[in-house]
């Protein structure tokens, strides 16, 4: 089956996980839909221990066809949830057939164009071939894409025998968008010396460190009066909650961002004069300034309790991932095979900080080394969302590569 083909197949399934439903796994039901279809598959393909546990996990094993005793077992995982951010439902791709890098227009009644000034990515797929959404919905790419290069990638070494690989194991994960992908993932059963994500975006990428990241939930306290008599009485819980916001730095978010410099993301603000809520998630790749980011919102909370009084403003700080490069420093063959593998496929190779994470950061902590390779798609979680076929292509012959050096190494 063509690589376009099997994603086309996989974003028909709605698989959006959910924040609220955070202490559930998978957070929504209609995930395990998509982790039936896609253990069947594998079984399909010839991977006869294929499975799916009773929390969605996918698993299978990928023989080894080495002659050799010594090659390691390696992995590749990606994340079968869609963000939470845009719908994920219904979705309607098309094909974009050699690119000429103008403006996209995606839905022309209600004018939603994918415009190259605010998108200036896309000129580098001038010429290649885009799967795009009609504008209402996200695509899916993250992380379809990469479950769609995996698979292929499967089937590719079972119909080429002549490609020496030792032992591949697979896994496809639910809720990783909700930072949980990686909590009941079961690393003795997946049995792998390390694994790599398929979880990048532009084409060639090879990441290895990540941010360091934990949430924050702010509740403000106040106290409603009747507004006409409220002088010396009123605490406006909705306007503490504005000034806390305004508290943190304008320049440290993410929209003032980029590279390697942190931020405070204030996710959502909702409320009255009662009590009003605010929630923010804290990046940093550097953990030292992590940790006065995460000080940073306690103090704001103390000064805003000293002007209003002791426990108007309470702050929960919950860590959420930390950066996997501490976990790969003295494993440097992981890397320099992924960026051979890449440098095949694409002619080079672009190693960069993410700004994010994956669930192989938290697998690194807990044991199972973990990089994150390119899976082709831009401009994730919303409706201007967009994969190149050749990127997709490209992400199926590395993970191909990966296996064969990995073998010729041992």
């Amino acid at each position: 089956m063509k690589i376009e083909d099997r994603f086309l197949r996989y974003v028909g399934y709605d698989t959006q996980s959910s924040e609220a439903n955070a202490g559930s796994c998978p957070s929504t039901e209609k995930q395990l839909t998509l982790a039936r279809y896609l253990r069947d598959e594998l079984l399909a393909l010839g991977l006869s221990d294929a499975e799916m546990d009773s929390h969605g996990y996918v698993y299978a094993t990928l023989p080894s066809n080495s002659n050799k005793d010594s090659v390691p077992t390696i992995g590749f995982i990606a994340h079968m949830d869609t963000s939470p951010d845009c719908s994920g439902a219904d979705i309607k791709p098309s094909i974009i057939r050699d690119y000429d890098g103008r403006d996209i227009v995606l839905d022309q009644a209600e004018g939603i164009v994918t415009r190259v000034r605010q998108f200036s990515e896309l000129l580098t797929h001038k010429g290649e071939d885009l799967i795009v959404t009609d504008g209402h919905t996200l695509l899916g790419a993250d992380d379809k894409a990469g479950i769609a290069e995996i698979v292929s990638a499967v089937e590719y070494l079972l119909c080429h025998p002549e490609v020496r690989h030792g032992t591949v194991r697979i896994a496809f994960t639910p809720d990783e968008e909700i930072g949980q992908g990686a909590t009941l993932f079961d690393v003795g059963k997946f049995a792998c010396q390390w694994a790599y994500t398929m979880d990048g975006g532009e084409v060639g990428e090879l990441e290895y460190e990540n941010f360091n990241a934990a949430h924050a939930t702010v509740t403000i306290s106040g106290r409603n009066v009747h507004p006409g008599y409220a002088k010396g009485k009123m605490l406006n819980a909705g306007l503490i909650a504005a000034e806390f916001a305004m508290s943190l730095p304008v320049s440290e978010r993410p929209e003032t961002t980029e590279g390697r410099e942190g931020f405070f993301h204030l996710c959502s603000i909702s409320g009255g004069v009662e009590e009003a809520q605010l929630s923010y998630i804290i990046r940093d790749h550097d953990s030292a300034i992590f940790a006065r980011r995460k000080s940073a919102i306690a103090a704001v909370a103390d000064e805003l309790n000293g002007k209003y009084g002791a426990k108007v403003v309470s702050v929960r700080v919950r860590d959420q991932y930390f950066n996997m490069v501490s976990q790969l420093a003295d494993k440097p063959h992981i890397i320099d095979i992924a960026r051979r593998a890449i440098t095949e496929a694409c002619g080079t190779c672009l190693e960069r900080p993410i700004r994010g994470g994956t669930d192989g950061a938290r697998l690194s902590f807990r044991g199972l080394p973990c990089p994150n390779i390119f899976a082709g798609g831009l401009f994730f979680h919303g409706r201007h969302e967009v994969v190149p076929i050749q990127s997709m292509q490209k992400a199926m012959q590395t993970i191909v590569n990966i296996c064969r050096i990995t073998e010729e190494r041992a």
